[in-house]
């Protein structure tokens, strides 16, 4: 993860990744280091961040990169473009690259928005973790309907992100640490995000969260590691987790789409857990969709 500047906080400090989902590893991937020993996301104050807290998200390095010429939004105004195939998120100096492959789906991605996710303790904000949505370009097509709006309609308008989301074509969501993290407190993070949206859980949903959980506990998840959580399909989601670039298998496949729902509107639905994802995206649609 990207570090913040070294300032001391009070511990215990609870690093509960809210996904509501809020050291280096491959050194080409990591953001910088905190030199602040208290700021260990081993505790659980830090992973509610997810839920609790607006968090914000960045890019990331990538190797294997496949470019894309037809589809390469700048991702969003905050952040800079390094090279041809990446893009940097200010915030967090994560590089996301521009287009991808990932296991599971059918062709290219392409990044739509960045942002960044942070706690503020006493005042001083604290990242978290960059993340970065990837479409199937032709997503894009679906959505002429929206055409000319600004990017502060676009963010106000929950049918354009349902549509995204309704779509059978791939989208995925990269989340980049920035700091270590332990994978129960990932985890808890993350549940404690999505379960308030799954209103009366079905013997489905439960059993594709027991799935979800079993990838993230007792496992620690180092500052760099990349995680993917990606839909190919309302109702299907594929979750890869890699400490070495980009994953080359599938950790588990979800299948619950009130699961599946949930998390995306962790992100993408009213108050969201990184704003500044969505302001992203929606920035990238906006011109997109000129």
């Amino acid at each position: 993860m990207v570090g913040a500047s070294a300032i001391p906080i009070p511990t215990p400090l609870s690093l509960s990744l809210s996904l509501s989902l809020s050291t280096p590893i491959p050194r080409i991937f990591s953001p910088r280091r905190i030199s602040n020993p208290t700021l260990s996301l081993c505790q659980t104050h830090y992973f509610s961040l997810l839920v609790t807290f607006p968090l914000h998200f960045s890019p990331h390095n990538y190797k294997h990169s496949r470019r894309q010429t037809h589809f390469s939004p700048n991702a969003s105004s905050s952040s800079s473009v390094v090279g041809a195939a990446y893009t940097e998120e200010p915030a967090t100096a994560v590089k996301f690259q521009r287009s991808l492959s990932l296991p599971g789906c059918s062709g290219s991605l392409s990044l739509l928005g960045t942002g960044y996710r942070e706690k503020i303790f006493a005042i001083i904000g604290v990242k978290v973790y960059a993340a970065g949505l990837y479409v199937n370009p032709s997503i894009l097509s679906e959505l002429n309907a929206w055409k000319g709006q600004s990017t502060t309609k676009i963010q106000e308008i929950p049918s354009l992100f349902n549509s995204i989301f309704q779509s059978p074509l791939e989208k995925s969501l990269q989340i980049v640490l920035v700091r270590d993290v332990d994978g129960k407190t990932f985890w808890d993070a993350i549940d404690d995000a999505i379960s308030p949206r799954i209103k009366a859980p079905t013997s489905i949903d439960e059993s594709a969260l027991s799935t979800f959980r079993s990838i993230f506990q007792g496992r620690p998840l180092k500052k760099g590691t990349f995680i993917f959580l990606t839909w190919l399909e309302p109702s299907k989601m594929l979750v890869c987790v890699s400490l070495d670039g980009l994953p080359s298998n599938v950790e588990a496949k979800i299948e619950s789409g009130s699961v599946t729902l949930a998390l995306f509107d962790v992100f993408f639905g009213n108050g969201p857990v990184s704003p500044s994802l969505k302001d992203s995206v929606a920035k990238g649609l906006t011109t997109i969709l000129k």
